[in-house]
Parts: C-alpha cells; structure tokens; sequence
C-alpha cells in the first residue's frame, strides 16, 4: 500500500501556488462588487456626462421645490449584499443535492466560466448607455447570479483543498482573505491612472476578468501536476478500498468483523495493534474507513458546537449589517476633493481587508479565549458596539442621529478594531468547531458552520436595509 513516505515532492511549489490563486478567485465576485460601490452609486444617480447613463431617467425625479434635482435611493449596497450573500445560504443547503449528481470538475469549471462571462458583461455595461432602473435591474441580476456560481465554486473547491495536505487549506485561505485587498488595489490604481471615470471603470472590471481567467487555467493545470494527481487520486480510491471488483462486499463485512475482534492477518497479511497506537498503515486506514460509517447525527453534532454556530452567526450578522452599506455612506471631515476620490477606497476598504487579514493571521500564534471559556461568546457579543460607533461617524445625509465622530482618523481606528476582531473571531470559530466533535463528526460540524455561516451574512444584509435608513 501507498504511504506518505512515497507521495511526490510539490516541485517548485507549483501546487501551492494554484490552490492560492484558487483561493483569490472565490471571493473575486464579493469583493471587486462592494468595493466598485462609488461607481455603481454614481451611475443610478443618472449622471450622463461620466459614464454611458441616459439623461434624468425613470430612476430620478427632475426637480423639488422648483430648483433641486432629487435622486432616487436605490439602496444599492443593501441589496447588493443581501443579493450576494442569500446565494451563499441556498446553495449550502443544496450542496447535498447539486455535489452528488454534478461531477466536480464540471462543477467549478462551469462556475468559472460563467463568473467570467458575467464580469465581462459587467465591464460591458460601462460603456453602454442605459436608464438608471435598467442598470440597477440587471446589475442586481448579475449580482445574484455571479455569487450564486460563487457559492457553488467555493463549496466545490473545498471539498478538493480537503484531499491534499492541511497546509493546503491554509493557503487556500489565504487567497480567499487576500482576494479583498486585490479589489481594493485594483480600485486605487483606477483612481491613480487619472483617466476619465469610463476608463477607470472599464479598467477595474477588466482586472477581475483576468483574474478569473487565471483562476480557471490553473484549476486545469492541477490533475497535470504529479503531487496533486497523487492525493486526488488517493481519496478518489479510498472510497472503494473495502469492497472492490477483487474484495466483494461478503469479503469486505468479513473484514470489518476481523477488525472489530483485532485481528487482520487473515485478510491483508499485516500485524495489528490493538493497544490504540496502530503503525500498520493499512490497517489503520481500513479501520478509521469503518468507523467514518458510524457517525452522529446532525442533532447530537449541534448540541456540541452551537455555542460557536451561534458566535459566527452573530459576528458575520454585526460585519454586514454595516460594512459596506454603513460604512460607504461615510465621507472625509477635510472637504478636498482630491482626498475625497480615495477616502473611501482606503480608509474603508483597503484598511477593512488588511486588518480582516492579519486578524485571521493572529490566530495561527495566539488562540484566547480558549474554545470552553466563557468569555468567548461575550467578546463575541459585544461587537455589537461596532454598530453605533460606525453610524455615529460622519456619514453622508445624517438627519435622525448626530455626528459623534467626524475626523477621518476616528473613523480608521474604529473600523480597525472592527475589522481585526471580525477575522480573529471568524477564525477561532470555525478552527474550534471542529475541535469540540470526535474526529469523524468533523465533517457534519464542518457543514454546520458553514450553513450558519452563511446565515449570518444574510441577517446582516437584511439587518442593514434598517440600518442605513436610521442614518
């Protein structure tokens, strides 16, 4: 039998180097989106002279009062978030479903292509003049389904970062969290080139179309490479080592009876160990292979991990129901136009993503509190605080609640500690889960995380229609 001892060497990190990029490219669609709200809000505004918008259109109102033009409200980053993150619930609870009748490799090569196609039709668009409720109509509908093939993607390349090495997972994530700074790039270079806003918009969205581009390239150069070939192939076969054309399945319950008594040389010829410490690698293969069939249920699974279901749930819940709905509102104390074309790209989303990065780094050095600590739920809890802080910042049109914090350098401190906190704690959430289920529920816990997960960043883009509307 295969061991570690014969897997190939990853040459020239060349495997590592894809499951990275394949991690930037799920959540391309989420974060290149929020992060291009300015343009989004300028072209619902029906503004003809900066991109291709048709003059006051059915989404404005001429005038009030006889001499000030008033623009519709569209809440954009409100639906634009509810839209991108309701996908992500859906189909977590439609991986069941769609993972067992869809292969794999269709799966993500079908998502990639289509997030491609859709990113080209968003670049398009800006340069095709369009009524403000047209563009908000199919944009909306791009939205949804760019992040509904998202979805899919991620859960798909989740389950294949499962099949190679742990340190895989890790640099997976950290595509995933660098995939928020490589938006907000892109964003400041389109505002540095200097060029008319048509052109830096056409710009940016043209960046997430490489990049996705490459994301699909390398997911085909992966079954080529002989490392990653090695354990795809491996956890392909385990799933029949049992009861194979040679092994019938009278064979393979002979076995698990020979197992359960401690006693395998009659059918593999190796040694066993019976003290806990198996060294055969058969063995211990076949038998943990068994035992996976004895799992919990979903029910006894959750009443293990609900206090760190419950947590991410509400940390996700308190991120989006004002990041970015609450926060875009925000404007610069200063007034110079300069400053105020990368405000927002800079002290919002530029210092939110580095920050939810070096929060999620954090915790490969320092763990606190620890997973049964009952002090966990409560700093969980009281990010709540988060919400007033950041609506009490100098947002734009405030007319029911004061401005409390109006220099730029408040609001930066705040959405530091604010986004620091939402990484540190997503990442001990879903690292202690795990941790709290015997090792063949890791699978079920995993599946549940994810599903709540998912439904706190729905509460959250729900939360944040009502939020925005308190500004």
């Amino acid at each position: 039998m295969t061991t570690q001892k014969n897997a190939p060497v990853d040459r020239h990190c060349a495997v590592a180097v894809i499951i990275f990029i394949l991690g930037l490219g799920t959540l391309l669609p989420w974060n290149f989106f929020i992060t291009a709200t300015e343009y989004f809000d300028d072209r619902l505004k029906g503004t003809p002279s900066s991109y291709g918008t048709t003059p006051v259109a059915n989404g404005t109102t001429p005038v009030t009062n006889g001499t000030t033009p008033v623009t519709k409200d569209y809440e954009f980053a409100s639906f634009m978030t509810l839209l991108a993150q309701l996908p992500l619930l859906l189909f977590t609870l439609a991986n069941s479903f769609l993972y067992q009748r869809i292969r794999e490799k269709v799966r993500i090569a079908v998502s990639l292509v289509s997030i491609l196609c859709l990113f080209l039709l968003t670049a398009i668009m800006v340069k095709v003049p369009m009524q403000p409720d047209s563009f908000f109509s199919i944009t909306m509908a791009t939205i949804w389904f760019i992040n509904s093939f998202g979805a899919v993607l991620q859960g798909s390349l989740f389950g294949l970062v499962g099949m190679l090495p742990p340190k895989y997972s890790t640099l997976f994530m950290s595509g995933q969290g660098l995939a928020g700074i490589f938006a907000a790039l892109a964003s400041l270079l389109s505002i540095l080139s200097k060029t008319d806003k048509a052109s830096a918009a056409l710009g940016y969205f043209i960046t997430p179309c490489v990049a996705t581009l490459l994301t699909l390239l390398s997911y085909l150069l992966l079954p080529h490479l002989e490392f990653a070939r090695f354990y795809l192939e491996k956890s392909q076969s385990h799933h029949g080592q049992l009861a194979t054309p040679n092994k019938p399945l009278e064979s393979a319950d002979k076995e698990k009876e020979a197992l359960a008594n401690g006693d395998l040389n009659e059918y593999n010829n190796e040694p066993i160990i019976t003290n806990g410490d198996f060294e055969a690698s058969g063995t211990k293969e076949a038998l943990f292979m068994i035992k996976q069939t004895d799992r919990s249920s979903v029910l006894a699974v959750f009443k293990k991990v609900w206090v760190m279901a419950l947590c991410v749930t509400c940390v996700l819940a308190v991120t989006l129901s004002v990041f970015p709905a609450v926060t875009v509102k925000v404007k610069s104390v200063y007034g110079n136009k300069e400053w105020d074309r990368y405000f927002l790209c800079v002290c919002c989303f530029i210092v939110f993503n580095v920050m939810d990065l070096i929060g999620r780094s954090v915790t490969s050095m320092v763990q606190w509190p620890s997973k049964k600590s009952r002090l966990f739920p409560v700093l969980v809890v009281s990010r709540v605080v988060f919400i007033p802080l950041i609506m009490l910042c100098n947002t734009d049109n405030h007319r029911y609640l004061p401005v409390l914090f109006s220099h730029d350098v408040a609001f930066v401190a705040i959405m530091t500690l604010f986004a620091v906190s939402n990484g540190y704690l997503i990442c001990l959430c879903m690292s202690y889960a795990p941790q709290l289920v015997r090792s063949k529920d890791c699978e079920t816990a995993g599946a549940l995380m994810t599903f709540f997960l998912a439904l706190g960043l729905s509460l959250g883009a729900a939360l944040s229609f009502l939020l925005r509307n308190l500004l």
